[in-house]
């Protein structure tokens, strides 16, 4: 017990601390690990190439051309077996002439055989990529106005099926049933091979009820308002005698199946 006279204790001074890491010392040094970390990575990556060169893109580019082109020999070798095959079957089957007329009245009906006659093409082009507005009250145009895409194309051809072709060859290849023609941006992917445009569309038959189908389809009319506000193109030329050369691929109907577990 102190005593009344004794003098007041000093006060007790904090004990000092040990030397130690804080955890914000800690967070800072392992930021600074991981920037190391990131910066030697990308330096063993690279070994002084550009990481943002575009040949990858340029490599996936000729790797599609390329794939096409093969796929276009292909066809074209399949088209000379075909015919070859054809041949060889109509001379040893014995088959009378009633049954080789309707064998090749089912090949042209497949559109494996090539048909003749008049008809009419149809081109469309991409507009400008500088085009403006032509027509009074129509919006700047934005890059989706300005290209071709798969429903134009597709209404070309479903507007000629329509108006009683005998065959319709898009580009330079002929479309059968199981031809679906698809577009990837601007690029139309068609039978495995790749286009760009212009697109020409070539059918054979009656070119009145084929004028006349393309006048009446909807889906044409609304594309013409762009050809008029922007400058897409659009041409369709007559002829009086066409032919098509029949399809050279594969008419084996193709379809997925789910994997089995």
């Amino acid at each position: 017990m102190s005593n009344p006279a004794d003098p007041a204790p000093e006060p007790r001074l904090p004990a000092p601390r040990r030397p130690g890491w804080h955890p914000v010392r800690l967070l800072t040094a392992g930021i600074f690990a991981l920037a190391g970390l990131l910066f030697w990575t990308s330096f063993n990556t690279a070994q002084g190439t550009n990481l943002r060169t575009d040949d990858s893109l340029l490599e996936l580019s000729d790797l599609i051309q390329e794939r096409s082109r093969e796929n276009a020999r292909l066809d074209d070798r399949s088209a000379a077996v075909r015919a070859e095959i054809d041949r060889l079957a109509r001379r040893d089957d014995g088959s009378t002439d009633a049954q080789d007329r309707k064998l090749d009245a089912l090949e042209k009906a497949a559109g494996t055989e090539k048909v003749s006659g008049p008809g009419l093409t149809v081109t469309l082009t991409d507009a400008p990529p500088d085009a403006t507005a032509r027509t009074p009250g129509a919006p700047d145009p934005q890059p989706n106005d300005l290209v071709i895409h798969q429903q134009d194309l597709q209404a070309v051809v479903n507007a000629l099926w329509q108006g009683g072709a005998k065959g319709i060859r898009v580009m330079d290849q002929r479309l059968i049933s199981t031809s679906a023609v698809r577009c990837v941006g601007n690029t139309l992917i068609l039978q495995g091979r790749v286009y760009s445009p212009p697109y020409v569309v070539t059918a054979v038959g009656d070119t009145g009820p084929l004028q006349q189908a393309l006048n009446d389809s909807p889906a044409i009319e609304n594309y013409l308002r762009y050809v008029d506000a922007y400058g897409l193109g659009w041409e369709v030329e007559r002829h009086d005698a066409v032919t098509l050369g029949g399809h050279a691929g594969t008419v084996d109907l193709q379809h997925a199946t789910p994997v089995e577990r």
